[in-house]
């Protein structure tokens, strides 16, 4: 078996056998308590169907050896009856069944995607620049509803199974003892090809998870208003198809892997079931023939075989198909597993008022050393072995300290502009005093207390920040203004955008504060973007502003109207700016150079230019041309 479709069925002999932690099944528990009540009527529902399963061989038997011989029509009318009568109840019972199993269901699929939804907002900035977003979908889409799967599917199907197969047994035991043990002597047959089948399974499973995720991120990747445009730009449509279709491939060979080694499993096992039943049949026979057994009595037992083997094949491979269903589980708690970098202390401090004064002290920050590589870094090495997680996770390549051994301070309603070339650290600056990462060594401080040590209410609502690429929601501007302040009347969104210049225009539109901006905010211009998200600081009004000044790329008339919005933003609060402008270098109360991680230079537009330094040259060749790189 080397080529062809006979290369879907090969069997690893390597794959470890399927264990199940006990931890892992109490966990699984926790999620499925909430619904324990509807759990229940799913068991006893179960128990109900399986009791009225096994009347029908019980009326044909009576059919065959007593109603029909004394020919007593009356009889026969209520056999029949009774034959309608049982799929009737067996209906009725299983709606309420699947109320109770599609309502633990859909709550646990709902619990497990909150959870998971707000640990990952919980996770810190570097993560998610190392973890794809169709990576995540998955994890969140595919892998929770497998996990659900395993609650209300496999383990109502195991506990299903295994009371229909003890009361069948102990109903063909009342009926004839030999030939029940003669129809379950073929049971080794059944577990021989579920375990070697089922360990493939598993392996099939976990492979066909890995490769729809891969899937989705091609999807996220390029059918989002970025991807579409680069692609567009650089007549790249067809490599993105054709990355795509390699990963469709991929998931389509494992589709058809996984059916066709289902297809044999059970092929085998109708064989087996088949000597079963021949062998039944064949004693049964003799048995009537040699007049110890009635005609009934080998029909009703013949019915029951199949209540019997089927679920015999389920259970003789239970723990493989358990733990199988199971890497849904498994894959949704590898990310649950994932410790946040960033988390707020019990005791976190609650700054009122702040006040607005920020100090660097000894601060150095490396990349390297603080992020993991998103979900790559917890593949765990074996199914139900800990993935790596507080050990030693795969780190990122590290080039160097982003910040080395920087210190300054910022008084309250100062103006700070951060300057220095590309690569410099500015942005990684910027990225410290809210806590979007955590320095290597040194304190970031916020009115003298350690950001570390205050609470994330604090950072969050006396910090504003406009970055180069403010990401708007694909909604309304309203709705996008109010992400800063949900409960912001009309008049105070008005109020922010004549701040921000960007007043005239919102009301120019059609449908005004109600117009939708489209996917990243992509139906306005650049220039309109910015001052929309600049609005959107002014309704949080906070006390320490960071901006990354980016007006370098927006035509004159923009730059001039952002501008203005920022100076009166900026008025009246502490302010640390990664400069572009020569204007907003001429207007810094202080200006600080950084170059390769260092603070080198500090001090007024004038005394730098009289330094001679780094700063000078940079006003030469590039504050007169107008911009500084970033």
């Amino acid at each position: 078996m080397h080529g062809g479709w006979f290369s879907y069925l090969r069997y690893d002999e390597n794959q470890a056998a399927p264990n199940i932690d006990r931890d892992v099944l109490r966990r699984v528990f926790e999620y499925a308590r909430p619904y324990l009540r509807y759990l229940i009527i799913v068991l006893v529902s179960i128990a109900f169907i399986g009791i009225v399963t096994l009347a029908p061989p019980l009326l044909i038997r009576d059919l065959i050896d007593i109603a029909i011989p004394a020919k007593d029509i009356g009889r026969v009318t209520l056999l029949g009856i009774g034959m309608v009568a049982v799929p009737l109840l067996n209906g009725a019972i299983g709606l309420v069944q699947r109320w109770a199993s599609s309502t633990a269901g859909e709550g646990i699929i709902f619990d497990l995607r909150r959870q998971l939804f707000g640990h990952l907002g919980s996770m810190s900035l570097g993560f998610f620049t190392n973890t794809r977003t169709g990576e995540l979908n998955s994890r969140l889409n595919n892998d929770v509803v497998g996990a659900q799967q395993a609650i209300t599917g496999t383990l109502v199907s195991l506990v299903s199974n295994a009371f229909s197969t003890i009361v069948t047994i102990a109903v063909m035991l009342g009926i004839e003892w030999r030939l029940t043990l003669l129809s379950i002597v073929v049971l080794p047959l059944f577990v021989i090809p579920s375990r070697r089948v089922g360990k493939l399974l598993r392996g099939i499973a976990r492979d066909q998870m890995v490769s729809q995720a891969e899937m989705n991120n091609s999807i996220s990747e390029a059918l989002n208003v970025s991807g579409a445009l680069l692609a567009k730009l650089f007549g790249r449509g067809q490599t993105e198809i054709d990355r795509f279709t390699e990963h469709a491939s991929e998931v389509k060979r494992l589709g058809i892997r996984r059916a066709l080694v289902g297809r044999w499993f059970f092929m085998a096992l109708g064989i087996v079931s088949a000597v079963g039943t021949s062998l039944v049949f064949w004693f049964g026979a003799v048995l009537v023939i040699n007049g110890e057994l009635d005609i009934g009595d080998v029909v009703a037992l013949s019915l029951y075989l199949g209540n019997l083997y089927g679920p015999l094949s389920s259970l003789s491979n239970a723990k493989v198909e358990f733990s199988t269903s199971m890497v849904s589980f498994e894959r949704v708690f590898e990310v649950m597993d994932i410790r946040a970098e960033i988390r707020e202390k019990p005791d976190a401090v609650a700054l009122e008022p702040v006040v607005g004064a920020v100090e660097f002290d000894d601060v150095s920050f490396d990349y390297a050393a603080a992020v993991e590589t998103g979900l790559a870094s917890v593949q765990r090495v074996s199914f139900w072995t800990p993935a790596v997680l507080d050990g030693d996770p795969v780190k990122v390549q590290s080039r160097g300290p982003a910040l080395q051994n920087v210190s300054f301070a910022i008084q309250p309603g100062e103006l700070v502009a951060l300057v220095g070339r590309s690569g410099a650290g500015k942005t990684t600056a910027t990225y410290l005093v809210p806590r979007l990462y955590d320095v290597t060594s040194g304190a970031v401080r916020i009115d003298g207390v350690d950001v570390r040590d205050l609470s994330f209410s604090t950072l969050s609502g006396s910090i504003g920040v406009v970055t180069q690429e403010s990401h708007l929601f694909h909604d309304s501007v309203a709705a996008n203004l109010r992400y800063a302040k949900p409960d912001a009347t009309t008049e105070e969104l008005a109020r922010a955008a004549e701040i921000a210049n960007i007043r005239e225009f919102i009301e120019s539109l059609a449908d005004g504060y109600e117009t939708r901006v489209g996917e990243r905010g992509y139906r306005l211009s650049g220039g309109e973007k910015q001052r929309l998200a600049i609005a959107r600081v002014v309704l949080k009004d906070p006390r320490i502003l960071i901006l990354d000044e980016a007006t370098s790329h927006l035509d004159a008339h923009n730059e001039a109207l952002i501008q203005q919005a920022l100076d009166r933003v900026m008025a009246g609060r502490t302010s640390l700016v990664i400069a572009h402008r020569l204007s907003t270098v001429l207007a810094a109360d202080r200006i600080l150079v950084l170059e390769e991680g260092r603070l080198i230079e500090s001090g007024t537009h004038s005394e730098l230019v009289a330094e001679g330094g780094l700063y000078a040259d940079l006003f030469e060749t590039q504050f007169r041309a107008g911009t500084v790189p970033s």
